[in-house]
Formats: C-alpha cells, structure tokens, sequence
C-alpha cells in the first residue's frame, strides 16, 4: 500500500522540482536513442530524395540513400530502421505478386543494407497494400477483403523478407491467424531467430493520411479499411487482439497510432508484460512538424515530449518519423 502525503506544509511536492538536479533525482521515466526505431520509405531510382509535401522534412530516398540513412541511424545509435517501399504502380495487381518477390524494392534495400550496416537491425513491413491494385492490406474479391487467403500471401511475403535478411518482421495487415502462419513458416524455414513485432492493435484512424501520400496509396484504396482495422472506439478488444497475436508467436507488439491511443499502450503493458512499442504515425508527425514550421510551437520540446509519454504510457520504444532528430536532441543532453 502506498504512504499518504503528509499534510501541507510538511509535504511541498515542489520541493523536488526546485533545481535540475533536484528534477532529475525525482524523474520517473526516461527516453533514450535506443527507444526508436525509424521509419524510412524506399523508392527506385539512384540519388533521388522526393520530398513528401505531407510529411515536411520526409522524403522518399533511393536504394543507395536508404544506405546512407543506414549509416546515419548507426552512427547516432538508433538500434532499427524500418523500410516501407513506393511501388511503381506497373506492378500493382490484384493479386499481389510483386509482395513476395525476391528482387522487390524492400528484398533488394534488407540485402543492401545488411551488407553495409550488419549491426543494425532491418525491420519491414508485412501488408499487401504497397502492392495491391485495390490499395488494402489484404486480396480482395467483389469487395470483400478476404482473410485467409490473404494470410497465404502474406506467408509468402513474410518468407522471402526473412530470406533476404530481415531481422524483424512487421506484419501491419491485421488478418487474423496471420502471426501463427508466419511464425510456422519461420520455423520450417530455419528462420528461427527472425523476430515479429506485431501491429496487434492497428485501428482504423485519420492518422494515416500522409503515410498513404508517402506509398502511393491515397488514390489507389477502394473503400476503407473497417472491416479489419479496429474501431477507434474500442479498448477490451485491442487486449484480445494481442493476447491473440503473443499465443500465436508474436516476440513484441504494437499499438498505432500512438498518441491519440496512450490508454490502449498502458493497458496492453499492465496486462502483458510483454514489449510493448507505438507508432508515433505519419499524422502525428504532420501536426507537430506543422505547427513548429508555422511557429506555434517549439518543435523540438513538442517532439521529446510526445516521445517522453510514450515512455509514459508503459512503451518499450517508438517508431517515430522524428528519430534522428530525437537522437541528436538526446544525444546533446537536451532531453
């Protein structure tokens, strides 16, 4: 049982804020470089950054800058990049078989990066919509986005990443059984240390305007993504989802978006144990970049301050737009 307070005056809880020092005696979380991991989105071509209009200060980067932004992640100490690619809509279909590839965007970036920067750890993303002529996460068929056979595609994607030398898989489709698949396919595979990070509680949010910008997505989705997305409006079902995903052989989860869903990050923590990160998405991005660049806020205090509640909220880390920013502020004691 925690000890009341004792009355005032003998209690002064600003006792403990009075000096730096004082405050960080007393600090209860702490955020460092090897909480994020950082999102980064491919495209063909050679020396070619494409700016996002969407994201300011994003851009899409050829195989050869991905590299480069490798190394940059490595040197500042970020343990993980994650690749998301821009496909050239003239392999778009609608079934999908440019996701399981060998020489796709993605397979090509793992197998460039690793040769460059073993040391860091490759994270991918496991959806069909980079993909998908229809533009969601799994095959569709008269407008029903089907889910088993989409967990057979998804298998097949999963295998060839893992493959090409993905450290972490990222399944973010939110078909159901598709983490026991994958993990079985893993195993007969000798995959056996590839690691999944589940996108076990993914709703289905106006965040995610600008990542769909970023991919190429925005005119391409016919419907929304409801039917397999969760409802914002639900909690309980978030803990099913990653009790679910945890049995069937996920090693970490997620919860995105990651701010407007702090509540779901605490209680998936308390109930779990298990490591716990957020997406800090790419609307959460737009909005403290947006303001910092029209000045109402200070960017860089807005940005650790995000970061820090997910700390907060019980996360293990973050993906987060924001990570060699972050790393650098952090990095200078500026936290």
């Amino acid at each position: 049982m925690r000890a009341s307070l004792a009355p005032y005056p003998a209690s002064r809880l600003r006792r403990l804020r009075r000096t730096p020092a004082l405050r960080a005696l007393a600090q209860e979380n702490s955020l460092s470089v090897g909480d994020l991991i950082w999102p980064v989105f491919l495209r063909d071509g050679h020396d070619l950054r494409e700016p996002i209009a969407s994201m300011p200060g994003v851009a899409r980067l050829s195989l050869d800058l991905v590299v480069r932004a490798a190394e940059e992640a490595a040197a500042l100490g970020i343990p993980a990049i994650c690749l998301f690619p821009y496909t050239d809509p003239s392999v778009k279909t609608e079934t999908c078989e440019e996701a399981w590839n060998p020489d796709n965007l993605t397979n090509r970036a793992i197998r460039a990066i690793k040769a460059a920067v073993p040391e860091i750890a490759v994270m991918t993303d496991v959806a069909l919509d980079p993909y998908n002529a229809n533009g969601h996460d799994g095959l569709v068929r008269n407008g029903i986005i089907l889910n088993d056979e989409s967990v057979e595609a998804l298998v097949r994607m999963a295998r060839v990443q893992a493959d090409s030398g993905a450290d972490i898989l990222g399944p973010s489709d939110m078909m159901d059984g598709r983490i026991g698949a994958m993990r079985a396919e893993l195993e007969r595979a000798g995959h056996k240390d590839v690691a999944i990070l589940s996108y076990a509680a993914k709703y289905a949010s106006a965040f995610y305007g600008p990542f769909r910008d970023a991919v190429g997505a925005s005119g391409v989705l016919k419907g929304d993504k409801k039917t397999y997305q969760m409802n914002p409006a639900n909690s309980d079902e978030a803990l099913r989802l990653v009790a679910r995903d945890l049995a069937e052989g996920a090693d970490m989860v997620m919860v995105k978006p990651g701010m407007p869903y702090l509540d779901i990050c605490r209680r998936v923590k308390d109930a779990f144990g298990a490591p716990t990160y957020a997406y800090q998405v790419s609307g959460e991005y737009a909005m403290i970049r947006g303001a910092a660049l029209n000045g109402w806020i200070d960017g860089e205090r807005a940005m650790l301050e995000s970061l820090m509640a997910f700390r907060r909220a019980g996360c293990d880390g973050v993906l987060t737009y924001f990570a060699p920013e972050a790393a650098r502020a952090i990095r200078a004691g500026r936290v």
